[in-house]
């Protein structure tokens, strides 16, 4: 079996991904795309800490 890492998504990394992929859209970051996904990740890994609801 393959020795894996698991480096969990952090506040700073998904804010990274998703102003790249604006840039990369003119601005648009698509719903369900995957900045949203490692957005969602980050949440998830910080205990939904800065999350409205």
């Amino acid at each position: 079996m393959a020795k894996s890492s698991k480096t969990l998504m952090t506040k700073t990394a998904a804010a990274r991904i998703q102003s790249a992929e604006a840039r990369a859209n003119g601005g648009k970051v698509a719903k369900g795309g995957f900045a949203a996904k490692a957005q969602s990740a980050a949440a998830r890994n910080t205990g939904g800490q800065g999350k409205k609801g």
